[in-house]
């Protein structure tokens, strides 16, 4: 298992209800309910920027086509089947820290 990484500090963190894109565009980050959740920042409909998007009803919704995606675990609103990565992270000591994937 991958050690975390350090992203950003916490407080470059989106608001509530906001999104942001991290790690150089890699990770789309957004904070729902109080809580951070990291994902991958790519849709997979159409390779849309969900780190430019914007949450909606508790999902992070693609800027492109609208694609919405549970932000617990990524799947899309629209077919269970789509879904982005969801990553492991934590907020610890003032730091945003994220498992990167296995390769």
């Amino acid at each position: 298992m991958r050690e975390l990484v350090r992203i950003c500090a916490e407080a470059e963190l989106p608001r509530e209800g906001e999104v942001c894109e991290m790690a150089d565009g890699a990770l789309c980050v957004a904070r729902v309910g109080g809580e951070i959740t990291v994902m991958s920042n790519i849709c997979p409909h159409n390779e849309g920027p969900l780190g430019q998007g914007m949450v909606e009803d508790g999902r992070v919704v693609c800027p492109y086509h609208g694609w919405a995606f549970d932000v617990k675990t990524g799947a899309a609103l629209h077919n269970s089947d789509a879904r982005v990565p969801i990553y492991e992270s934590v907020v610890k000591d003032g730091q945003l820290l994220v498992r990167p994937p296995e390769r």
